[in-house]
């Protein structure tokens, strides 16, 4: 499978779930609300009619009800009003004569409307003694027609949100296989022996960027290449000559050589930046890891959600019991209505449930919220910087923005300690720091082989931020002290590290940064490294004022 089509797929796929997921969420959220306000709505008419129409059927007052019953109906959406006596005697009514002529049959759900009428009643009572009832009909087929409109056109939205993804995905996906086939056939080319080669470069981006280390590295070859075939040329040249010209062309065969060993060293110092170049855009590998922290809250949200849902309904249960419960009529009827209601309090634990509650919806609030700090984080921690220059920085956010990215990598095994004192913001690349302190905060974690604890203190100090990165783990010998900041040597396993990070660390706080990396270990104890960066007193001065 091509990059492009894992690229389209991949896009397209995570689209896909997402417009589900917000479709479904969005449709549900409307039926629902709509819905309970049918519901909510037919209730509260009702009753009003029965309070309304309560003396003129106490005093059998036919046409008050009749009055009562049109003037119900000038109510949007409302088909049929009838009054009813003490022995189901019809008092009033008015209306469609479909609705009217249908047996009457109160309705609990909108979902279960079958004729598109809502049906619901209330009771006419006084004292408690039960005298007659209104009945009342709703349309809510406009309802259901505009909930179908909206689906309808959720799935247009959708459709067209899931082809332009398409097409941005084939785009992109186009985009970087052309770059890389470039790249891939000037290799063939130089593996072939053809070094007079130039890639095509275009854009900015980091393609581009190794596009142009690529050319850098083949001009090199070219030139190296040159100059060896010049060098056998001038060889054979000598061993043609008489013997009385062999010191001479020794001594110039040995400057030349030398010559060579030079652009030889060029060659190794392009292809070092190459691997630096790949050793920091495998940094952000760390984002995948953000998507375990993401789904620790949003599990236990779900899992909230799914206790709500089944609180919901235990209490739709108990009150259709009450809708039940008000109206019978018969006290032997109610009295076990009232047993049933009773069990239900006691199987629910309705009052557990009460106080439950508000722990479910605190719970999921700081769910929620801790994705959006995670993600947060991670948008800030991968910012590029686009200039590279020097700019006013706050060392403490990026310590807390480089913790957030690196959580997931050291938690499971690591305590991590934080002492981040008042210290002014100072001249840096605050990307560059970022990427020291993710090598220094990995080193770390890896030094710690089952449980341990990672420090992580800053400080103002003698016109220079100290920041201190202190483990508990095993510690290094101190014979190899000296060497850490070497290129390629590492004290890890064969396999488990490169030996370049601390290297580059070490080059951006000392030769682009003017300051000083100072460690000291105890093997066994652990370790500590800390950064020194030195700070202006025209900076402290102008951050004070």
């Amino acid at each position: 499978m091509s990059l492009r089509l894992k690229t389209i797929i991949g896009i397209a796929a995570i689209e896909a779930v997402l417009l589900l997921l917000l479709v479904s969420m969005t449709l549900d959220y409307l039926r629902t609300t709509n819905y309970e306000g049918i519901v909510k709505r037919a209730s509260t008419t009702a009753t009003l009619f029965a309070t309304t129409a309560k003396d003129a059927v106490l005093s059998y007052d036919l046409a008050s009800l009749d009055a009562f019953v049109n003037e119900v109906l000038k109510n949007p959406d409302l088909v049929y009003a009838r009054v009813l006596g003490p022995d189901q005697q019809l008092f009033a009514e008015a209306g469609m004569p479909e609705a009217l002529s249908a047996d009457f049959a109160a309705d609990q759900e909108v979902e279960s409307v079958d004729d598109g009428i809502f049906d619901t009643y209330a009771l006419v009572a006084e004292g408690g003694v039960v005298y007659g009832r209104v009945e009342l009909g709703l349309d809510i087929n406009l309802l259901r027609q505009t909930i179908a409109e909206a689906e309808q056109r959720s799935a247009l939205i959708a459709a067209m949100e899931m082809g332009l993804v398409a097409l941005f995905s084939f785009i992109l996906g186009t985009y970087l296989t052309r770059q890389l086939q470039g790249l891939r056939k000037g290799a063939q080319q130089i593996s072939a022996g053809e070094l007079d080669i130039n890639i095509p470069v275009k854009g900015k981006d980091e393609i581009a960027d190794v596009a142009r280390a690529f050319n850098v590295m083949a001009s090199d070859l070219e030139e190296a290449s040159r100059r060896r075939d010049q060098y056998e040329a001038e060889l054979e040249e000598l061993n043609r000559s008489l013997e009385d010209r062999v010191k001479q062309r020794t001594h110039q065969l040995v400057e030349k050589n030398k010559e060579l060993l030079q652009a030889n060293d060029e060659i190794k110092k392009t292809q070092a930046k190459l691997v630096q170049s790949e050793k920091m855009a495998s940094v952000g590998v760390l984002a995948a890891g953000v998507a375990h922290e993401i789904n620790n809250p949003l599990g236990f949200v779900m899992s909230n959600l799914c206790t709500l849902e089944e609180y919901v309904k235990n209490y739709r249960e108990l009150l259709g019991a009450y809708e039940t419960l008000f109206s019978l009529k018969d006290s032997q009827e109610r009295k076990a209505q009232y047993a049933k209601i009773k069990s239900l309090v006691e199987e629910y634990d309705l009052a557990f449930m009460n106080d439950d509650l508000d722990d479910l919806l605190k719970d999921t609030h700081e769910g929620s919220v801790r994705v959006k700090e995670i993600v947060k984080g991670l948008k800030a921690f991968s910012h590029v910087d686009s200039t590279e220059e020097m700019q006013l920085t706050d060392l403490n956010e990026c310590i807390e923005t480089t913790l957030k990215v690196a959580n997931n990598e050291i938690k499971y095994h690591c305590e991590i300690i934080t002492d981040l004192g008042d210290i002014p913001q100072i001249n840096c690349i605050p990307g560059q720091i970022k990427q020291v302190l993710l090598n220094m905060l990995l080193n770390a974690a890896h030094a710690i082989k089952e449980q341990g604890r990672i420090e992580i203190a800053s400080v103002f100090r003698e016109e220079a931020v100290e920041i201190s990165i202190r483990d508990n783990g095993c510690g290094i010998v101190k014979d190899e002290l000296g060497r850490l900041f070497e290129p390629f040597f590492t004290t890890k396993e064969v396999g488990k590290g490169t030996g370049l990070g601390l290297s580059i660390s070490y080059g951006i706080i000392v030769d682009d940064h003017h300051g000083d990396i100072r460690v000291e270990s105890e093997l066994g104890m652990g370790s500590c490294f800390t950064i020194v960066l030195p700070i202006n007193k025209s900076e402290v001065v102008q951050e004070a004022g």
